[in-house]
């Protein structure tokens, strides 16, 4: 951890000159043509031995600190080796524990298209490769960070309930989330959400006719999407039961969710 302080400069409060909680801050004031060395130990001991008086003079100057860490966290020591092993050899591993049937159950697909897009977010996005933090530990590794965007996904659970065996906090759980759906989209949209051809609409009728449905191509939905820049002469025409403007989007699905 480090900290970088400049042109800090504190004066001592005249009234609070008798208190027992009165720092001798003169020893502190940083000097800009210090050394970075000298500069990084006052700023450590500031933090250790100091650290309510930060507090105090951050609240006074109404400056937050998002940096480092904060005072009052406490820090959780997450076994992130073990989780990766545990995953591993329960879904990936040559004889795991849970079969292709619990997994496709699981994960909602199969272990082949899994690895297919681990491989695909990892090539698009340099986030899914498994990094050394700072102190030369082993990140989080891929399987990991795609277990838990899918597993948010599919199931719709918090991002908080990711950590209990994929042990990831929450923020980067959702980071995941994010990075898996841009890569997702950016990776394979070209091929998914384009016309169909005659080759493939010749599929769908067949599909359609052995379930009964002769002539359809897929299953259409819709939903209500909040248009919240609605030119006001337009909102009129745009708003419904919910009293806000909206659009109605239309997608057109076939069995294998191909929209």
């Amino acid at each position: 951890m480090s900290f970088n302080i400049q042109n800090a400069s504190f004066q001592k409060n005249s009234s609070s000159s008798s208190s027992s909680d009165s720092f001798e801050l003169d020893q502190w004031i940083i000097d800009e043509n210090e050394t970075i060395e000298r500069e990084e130990q006052i700023a450590v001991n500031l933090f250790i031995n100091n650290n309510r008086f930060i507090h105090q003079f951050n609240q006074e100057n109404n400056h937050v600190s998002h940096r480092g860490s904060i005072i009052g966290r406490s820090v959780i020591f997450r076994d992130r080796e073990n989780a990766h092993r545990n995953l591993y050899n329960d879904y990936f591993s040559d004889h795991p524990v849970y079969g292709e049937r619990e997994f496709h159950r699981r994960f909602r697909m199969s272990r082949r298209l899994f690895l297919h897009l681990v491989d695909a977010v990892k090539q698009h996005d340099n986030y899914f490769n498994q990094r050394h933090d700072a102190s030369g530990r082993l990140g989080l590794s891929t399987l990991q960070k795609v277990t838990a965007a899918l597993r948010i996904l599919a199931y719709g659970m918090p991002a908080d309930a990711t950590d209990e065996y994929i042990k990831i906090g929450e923020s980067t759980a959702i980071e995941c989330m994010k990075r898996f759906c841009r890569a997702i989209v950016f990776v394979f949209s070209e091929w998914y959400l384009r016309s169909p051809t005659p080759v493939d609409v010749s599929r769908l009728l067949n599909i359609g006719q052995q379930r009964g449905f002769p002539g359809m191509l897929g299953s259409l939905d819709c939903m209500h999407w909040k248009w919240k820049n609605c030119p006001t002469a337009w909102a009129g025409q745009f708003a419904g039961r919910s009293g806000s403007p909206t659009i109605i989007l239309e997608a057109v699905a076939d069995y294998d969710l191909w929209i």
